[in-house]
C-alpha cells in the first residue's frame, strides 16, 4: 500500500495549530492500494511536480516529472519556404471591410503551421523507480516477506524530490533506476509523456562527482538539462544499460536517503539535503493549511456535504502543488483557462500563490500581445489563446478567433484590489489594463445601421462550436466586454487619471444582450435556439453573465433581466447536453444558481454525476479533454468561495447554502465575490 499525499498531509497536520482545520484536512488523506491507470499521486510546488505510482516512485507506471522550464523543440521542417518561424504568415480574413491577418491553419504553409502548433512542448524530465533483481513483486509491496517503505517529498522552493527508502532488500539487489525518455508531440498523451524506446533520438551521459553525488546530462536536439543525485552512505550509480538511457543506483545499506534535483544548468546545489527538503515541505504545507480561507462542512448531517468537503480539500491540494501531470495540448498555456486556474488563490486568500503568475504572466506576454494587435490593425494588446513561454500563439482557427480571454486581466485586478485597495495594486496592473482596454475598444465595430458597437464576426464564443463567420454579439462576451471596460475606466478614476473617451463610448453603446423567446441566446441571430442539438451543447456560457460576472453598476449599463435569467437557467437545466460539457460548466452553473437564490441547485451542480473526481481528487476530463482537467478543480473552488463569502450586495454565507446546512457550516477568511 502506498499513501500520498498522506505523507505530506499527516506531517503537516500534526503541526497545524488550528485543530479543526487539522482534523478536516487529515480526514481526506488519500490511500491507494494499487496504481491508477489514469492519474498519479503527486508531490510538487506549482512549478515542479513528481507523479508517483503505488510504490511511491514510478516503478510500474511511467508518470511524469515536469517543470515550468522543461520545454523542447523538434527540428524545423525542411519543406522549401517553410524552414523558419518567419515563413509562417497565417491567414487573412475579411473583417468589417478590411483584410485582417489571423494566426490560423494555412494550407499553403501546412508543415510550418503544424510545427508551430506542436512546438515547443513540455518535457517529461525522467522516470525514477525501483529496479528489481527478481520478478514477482506484488502490489502490496512485500517481496519475499520483506517490506519496502518509501517516503517521497517535493521541495517547495526548487525542482527537487527527496526519497527515503527503508528495506533489507536494498542489500540484496533492490536498486533505484533513472530513465530518460524521448519527447513526443502528441496532443493528448495522457497519462504518460514521452517515449522510452526511441533511444537513438537523444543522448545521456553520467558524471560521478564524488562518492555520494552524480550528475546525468540529457541532450535532446537543442535542449539540455541535468539530473543531480545525492545520497547518504555507500552507493553508486551505474549505466546506462545497453540500448537504453536507464541508470541504476545501488547501495549496501538497508536505508538510503536520496535527493534528486532537476536543473537546466550543470551547477549542483550544495545545501540541499533530505532533512532540509522534508522540513521545508512540512513548514510550507503547515502554513498553507493554517492560513487562507477555510470551509468546514464536517458538522453538516447531509451526506452530500462530506463529498463536497472532500472535493474542496483535495482540489486545494492539487491546485496548489500540481498541474504538471501530462502533456495535453502539447503542454501549452490556454489563456482563457487562466481565470479558472489561478483565481482560486485570490478567492481563498492565498495571494502569494496568485502572484507567482499574476500579473507576471500577462506582463511576460505583453510585448507579443501588443505586436499581435498591431499586426491585425488594432491598438493595445490582443492576448493569445494557446501559447508558450515566448508568447507566440499556436496556429488554429479557435486559437485565433476566441476572444473571451481578453478581459481576464480586469477580473484579476479588480479581485486583488478589493483585498489590497492601494496605490501599489493600481500601479501593478495599470499598463496591462490600459493595453487590454485599448484593444477591446478598438476591436468593437461601430455598426452605423444599428447604432451600436458589435463584437464579431469572425469570432468564436466561449462554446467554440458555432460558425465563426456568423457569430456576432455573443451574450457572454458582450457582458464581459462591458465589465472589462468598466473596470479599466474605474482603474483610471482611482488614480486620478483621465478615462479614454473611446472606452466609455464602447462600454455604453455595446449591442444589447441577445434574447430569444425570453431567454439569453448564445449569440445574436442564432438559428433554432433551444430546438437544435447544435445550440444546446458545449459551454452554456449565458449562465456566466450572472454568476461568474456580477451585474454592471448602474452607471455603466442596465443589469440583466431577472425573468430572462431565470428562464435561461431553467432551459439549461431542461435541455442542455451536460453529458457533452466540460467540467467547469457545472461550477459556472452553480454560481448562476447562487445569484438566482437557489443554493440547493448549486450543490446539485457541484455534485452532478458527470462532474466527477477520482479517488485522489483529480477531476475527470471525459471524452473531450484529458484527465486530469484542472479547470474543474479550480472552478469548484471559485464556486464554493462564493457560497462561503457571498458577493457584493449579498455578503457572508447566509442564504448561500442549502437551508438545512446553514446552522452547521463554518467558514472564515473569505471576501465577497465581485
Amino acid at each position: 500500500m502506498f499513501i500520498l499525499p498522506l505523507l505530506v498531509l499527516s506531517a503537516l497536520a500534526e503541526a497545524v495549530s488550528v485543530g479543526q482545520r487539522r482534523r478536516v484536512v487529515r480526514s481526506f488523506n488519500v490511500h491507494r492500494n494499487k496504481s491508477s491507470d489514469t492519474t498519479p499521486l503527486q508531490v510538487g510546488n506549482g512549478n515542479f511536480a513528481f507523479g508517483a505510482d503505488v510504490t511511491g516512485l514510478q516503478t510500474f507506471k511511467p508518470y511524469a516529472i515536469m517543470s515550468t522550464w522543461g520545454w523542447h523543440n523538434f527540428s524545423l521542417p525542411t519543406t522549401p519556404g517553410q524552414t523558419s518561424v518567419d515563413d509562417y504568415r497565417g491567414m487573412q480574413l475579411w473583417t468589417h471591410g478590411r483584410l485582417v491577418t489571423y494566426e490560423m491553419q494555412n494550407p499553403a504553409e501546412n508543415d510550418i503551421t503544424n510545427w508551430l502548433r506542436e512546438n515547443p512542448h513540455r518535457l517529461n524530465l525522467a522516470s525514477v523507480g525501483f529496479a528489481f533483481g527478481c520478478p514477482n513483486l506484488s502490489s502490496s509491496f512485500v517481496y519475499h516477506g520483506s517490506t519496502v517503505k518509501v517516503e517521497t517529498w517535493a521541495d517547495p522552493g526548487s525542482d527537487t524530490i527527496a526519497v527515503n527508502v527503508h528495506s533489507k532488500l536494498l542489500k540484496r539487489g533492490l536498486g533505484i533506476f533513472f530513465d530518460f525518455p524521448s519527447p513526443d508531440n502528441e496532443k493528448f498523451n495522457a497519462p504518460f509523456v514521452g517515449h522510452f524506446n526511441l533511444t537513438s533520438r537523444h543522448s545521456t551521459a553520467l558524471e560521478r562527482l564524488s562518492s555520494n553525488t552524480a550528475r546525468i546530462q540529457h541532450i535532446l536536439d537543442e535542449t539540455t538539462y541535468y539530473t543531480h543525485v545525492a545520497w547518504d552512505g555507500p552507493g553508486r550509480i551505474e549505466g546506462p544499460t545497453e540500448g537504453t538511457h536507464r541508470y541504476t543506483f545501488a547501495t549496501s545499506q538497508s536505508n538510503v536517503q536520496l535527493v534528486i534535483i532537476f536543473s537546466p544548468t550543470p551547477n549542483l546545489p550544495t545545501s540541499t539535503t533530505y532533512a532540509r527538503v522534508v522540513s521545508a515541505s512540512c513548514k510550507w504545507w503547515e502554513a498553507f493549511w493554517s492560513s487562507g480561507a477555510f470551509i468546514d462542512l464536517s458538522a453538516v448531517q447531509d451526506p452530500r456535504a462530506r463529498d463536497l468537503q472532500r472535493r474542496i480539500i483535495l482540489s486545494q491540494y492539487l491546485v496548489a502543488e500540481s498541474g504538471l501531470v501530462n502533456n495535453g495540448w502539447h503542454g501549452k498555456f490556454h489563456l482563457e483557462m487562466t481565470l479558472w486556474h489561478t483565481l482560486p488563490f485570490a478567492r481563498w486568500n492565498h495571494f502569494p500563490l496568485l502572484w507567482r503568475s499574476q500579473p507576471a504572466m500577462h506582463r511576460q506576454f505583453l510585448p507579443s500581445s501588443v505586436a499581435r494587435a498591431r499586426k491585425q490593425g488594432y491598438r493595445g494588446a490582443c492576448w493569445g489563446k494557446m501559447t508558450d513561454p515566448s508568447g507566440r500563439s499556436a496556429p488554429g482557427d479557435i486559437n485565433a478567433l476566441l476572444i473571451w480571454q481578453q478581459p481576464h486581466p480586469m477580473y484579476f485586478a479588480e479581485t486583488e484590489y478589493r483585498s489590497f485597495p492601494n496605490a501599489s495594486t493600481l500601479a501593478r496592473w495599470d499598463d496591462i489594463l490600459t493595453a487590454t482596454a485599448d484593444f477591446m475598444a478598438s476591436y468593437a465595430f461601430w455598426n452605423a445601421s444599428t447604432g451600436v458597437y458589435d463584437l464579431g464576426p469572425p469570432m468564436y464564443p466561449v462554446s467554440e462550436n458555432t460558425d465563426p463567420n456568423a457569430t456576432v454579439n455573443p451574450t457572454f462576451e458582450l457582458a464581459y466586454w462591458r465589465f472589462g471596460l468598466d473596470v479599466a475606466a474605474r482603474w483610471k478614476t482611482r488614480q486620478g487619471k483621465p478615462v479614454p473617451a473611446e472606452w466609455l463610448a464602447v462600454r455604453d453603446r455595446l449591442a444589447p444582450l441577445p434574447v430569444v423567446d425570453g431567454t439569453y441566446a448564445v449569440y445574436e441571430g442564432i438559428p433554432d435556439m433551444w430546438t437544435s442539438n447544435a445550440t444546446t451543447n458545449d459551454h452554456p456560457a449565458m449562465a456566466g453573465i450572472f454568476g461568474l460576472l456580477p451585474p454592471p453598476p448602474p452607471a455603466s449599463g442596465p443589469p440583466p433581466d431577472g425573468a430572462v435569467l431565470r428562464k435561461t437557467a431553467a432551459k439549461i437545466r431542461e435541455l442542455w447536453a451536460l453529458e457533452d460539457s466540460y467540467g467547469w460548466d457545472f461550477a459556472m452553473l452553480a454560481m448562476n444558481s447562487l445569484r438566482l437564490g437557489d443554493p440547493e441547485q448549486a450543490v446539485e451542480y457541484l455534485l452532478h454525476p458527470i462532474f466527477q473526481f477520482d479517488d485522489a481528487g483529480y477531476p475527470v476530463g471525459g471524452s473531450r479533454v484529458p484527465t486530469p482537467y484542472f479547470p474543474n478543480s479550480a472552478s469548484l473552488l471559485i464556486a464554493t468561495a462564493m457560497m462561503a463569502g457571498g458577493w457584493d450586495g449579498s455578503p457572508g454565507k447566509t442564504g448561500h447554502w442549502p437551508s438545512e446546512w446553514e446552522k452547521d457550516v463554518r467558514v472564515e477568511g473569505f471576501m465577497p465575490a465581485l
